[in-house]
């Protein structure tokens, strides 16, 4: 029986053979399955699982942090993919259990997006299909960066969760979002996420990115509107983007998402 040796996170599992029951406990791996041509082998997955639309439909073993460990062993995986979100107790006694578990970890960049999926590729069975899925997205992230160099860089502020306000900072994949789109993050260098209105006044950022989804989102934007001296609001340059587009980023959504992040800061260029 062939044996795949996988390094991931700085460590190496050995897979006796390529698993044909797959449970996923985060979205972004969930898509990436689906991306991939295996979702036929996963047979869980969490009630945060929502793309493509495949995956609603597939037994649900808890949300993103925490999961039924009783369920996921009564479905018999040979792997459980988790996240960096999944409660470390439930991992713990998986693993006692005998059942093997490979974290995920949260992305930085797109490098290491990239790295993820093809160490998932490998995991499934699916490294040649996850090699050209990557060929091609990185073509496309290399010809858009090509697209705004020279460009002028207008200044983002990327609301992520509000109450209290969240945001940006540099050890975020998308922070090189922003930058690969053209723009300057101007939360870049905070030592947290957690943010303040009033300094987002000081910095006077040209546009503002609210990923919040739904009602929620709108709300948010009103928020803002009423900061009439930014430059963002009178130059009418707030967006609401899909939060699951853009935090849940597998190596082709990024590339969508960095497409429609250079249409918002240079619309100039039109479509990419």
């Amino acid at each position: 029986m062939r044996k795949n040796k996988i390094a991931l996170s700085g460590f190496i599992m050995i897979f006796a053979a390529i698993p044909l029951r797959i449970i996923s406990l985060g979205p972004t791996v969930t898509e990436e399955i689906y991306l991939l041509g295996a979702e036929d082998c996963l047979v869980g997955c969490t009630t945060y699982c929502q793309r493509p639309e495949g995956a609603k439909k597939k037994e649900k073993v808890g949300n993103v942090v925490e999961v039924s460990v009783e369920k996921i062993v009564s479905l018999k995986p040979d792997v459980v993919l988790a996240s960096s979100l999944t409660n470390r107790r439930a991992i713990s006694k998986l693993e006692k259990l005998g059942i093997k578990v490979v974290s995920f970890t949260q992305a930085k960049d797109f490098a290491e997006i990239c790295d993820q999926f093809l160490s998932l590729g490998k995991i499934i069975g699916k490294e040649k299909k996850a090699e050209e899925i990557l060929v091609s997205a990185k073509k496309d992230a290399d010809r858009i960066k090509q697209k705004v160099q020279g460009l002028s860089h207008p200044k983002i502020f990327v609301v992520l969760g509000v109450k209290p306000l969240f945001t940006v900072t540099k050890d975020s994949f998308i922070n090189d979002l922003i930058e690969m789109a053209g723009g300057v993050n101007i939360t870049r260098e905070a030592r947290s996420g957690c943010y303040s209105r009033e300094e987002v006044v000081r910095l006077n950022p040209d546009i503002i990115i609210i990923t919040t989804m739904g009602l929620a989102g709108k709300e948010e934007e009103s928020a803002w509107r009423r900061f009439g001296t930014l430059s963002a609001v009178k130059n009418n340059r707030i967006y609401v983007i899909d939060s699951y587009l853009i935090c849940s980023p597998t190596p082709v959504s990024f590339v969508q998402v960095l497409k429609k992040m250079v249409q918002i800061f240079h619309p100039e260029l039109g479509q990419l």
